[in-house]
């Protein structure tokens, strides 16, 4: 800022300094500088010993020095304000978008005479008792919420399309601030392998016998979680992404045979769910910290479900999974089986609002920047 020149205090003009210059024509600018520091700095000392207050040293250095003069104007403007989002704030401040599988569409609790979710529920077996519009329904989304996930996705068809319909990945936007979804099981096989392990002699050993199989398709599962969360993060690059687990089918030391299925069999199906578990939870924890050591904004989080129904495996007296359902008519079996009834959607919602609530466990890199 350029202040106007000030005069000389009363006192100290021509008299004092006008000697200095006379018979020497206007002095360079570097030169009168000079003095005037000289001449106020000897005054000031003066004033010092004098024990004159420092009100009279703060005049002195404004007048000779245009130094320590009161600023009487606003700034020109401010400079912005940068205020760290919490996980809560990052949350509610967009969209929720539903994706995944028939985990999350609502297979378990899914019947064609209910009310339609939508255009494409038909098709994709979405219901309203699935966790998703549970979840959607006790928070104050700012952008609203849309539900898209599809009863038998894959990971490819998450990118690719399903009936006839949109990738469930183009349904999330720039506005997009929670995504869940739960992928992976249709990827490691496993309607049929459950079929495998049902329709068999009783003695077969024909469900373990698909040990192998299911082993590579699980390994192979990575790169198709890496690509959809790659495509997630891309559309929403400031969302939190919720990864849903499985839970455990069977209970963690069965006692007996359930829907033909043994002893043997079913540690065995626990086995396989927990490592289709630990490949999803890897693969998020990668992306995550891939997000912290770059401070990128979002998350992505992994929700453990596995001991989430805890005594209410398929078998127990209150399931929160669905045991083997058959029509007897058609002698086929409903889509139904092996998927979460009503109480296990309930679950999975609880454990999707209490992670809402808890964060990812680091703080969130999401910033307002304010100029007010």
């Amino acid at each position: 800022m350029i202040y106007p020149r000030r005069r000389v205090p009363r006192g100290l003009g021509e008299g004092a300094l006008g000697g200095v210059w006379k018979g020497a024509g206007a002095a360079p600018a570097g030169t009168r500088k000079a003095a005037r520091v000289a001449v106020a700095a000897l005054l000031g000392a003066s004033l010092a010993v004098a024990a004159v207050p420092a009100g009279v040293h703060a005049g002195l250095a404004c007048a000779f020095l245009d130094a320590g003069c009161p600023v009487t104007e606003e700034p020109a403007g401010r400079l912005p304000q940068v205020t760290r989002l919490t996980a809560a704030e990052v949350t509610f401040g967009g969209a929720y978008v539903a994706l995944g599988d028939s985990y999350s569409s609502g297979e378990g609790v899914y019947r064609p005479e209910d009310a339609r979710v939508d255009d494409g529920a038909g098709r994709c077996h979405r219901a309203v008792g699935s966790y998703a519009p549970l979840v959607a329904g006790a928070h104050p989304f700012g952008g609203g919420t849309g539900f898209w996930a599809c009863s038998g996705a894959t990971t490819g068809q998450l990118l690719r399309g399903q009936h006839g319909q949109r990738p469930q990945v183009e349904r999330v936007g720039a506005g997009t601030s929670l995504v869940t979804l739960s992928i992976g099981g249709n990827d490691a096989g496993f309607a049929p392998v459950l079929t495998g392990c049902i329709i068999k002699l009783p003695w077969s050993s024909a469900c373990v016998d698909q040990d192998a199989e299911v082993r590579r398709r699980i390994g192979e599962l990575r790169a198709g979680m890496r690509a959809v969360l790659s495509e997630i993060r891309v559309r929403a690059p400031e969302a939190r992404i919720v990864l849903l687990g499985y839970p455990r089918p069977f209970p963690a030391s069965p006692s007996g045979s359930v829907n033909n299925l043994g002893v043997a069999d079913q540690r065995w199906l626990n086995d396989m769910t927990r490592r289709l578990n630990d490949v999803v939870r890897e693969v998020a924890g990668e992306f995550d910290r891939a997000i912290v050591a770059f401070g990128g904004p979002g998350s992505v989080e992994y929700v453990d479900a596995y001991e989430a129904f805890d005594g209410h495996e398929v078998g127990r007296p209150h399931p929160y999974l669905n045991g083997l359902i058959l029509d007897v008519q058609e002698l086929t079996v409903d889509p139904r089986s092996f998927h979460p009834t009503a109480a296990g959607y309930r679950r999975f919602a609880e454990l999707i609002n209490e992670r809402i609530a808890a964060g990812p466990g680091r703080p969130m890199n999401n910033v307002l920047v304010s100029t007010r």
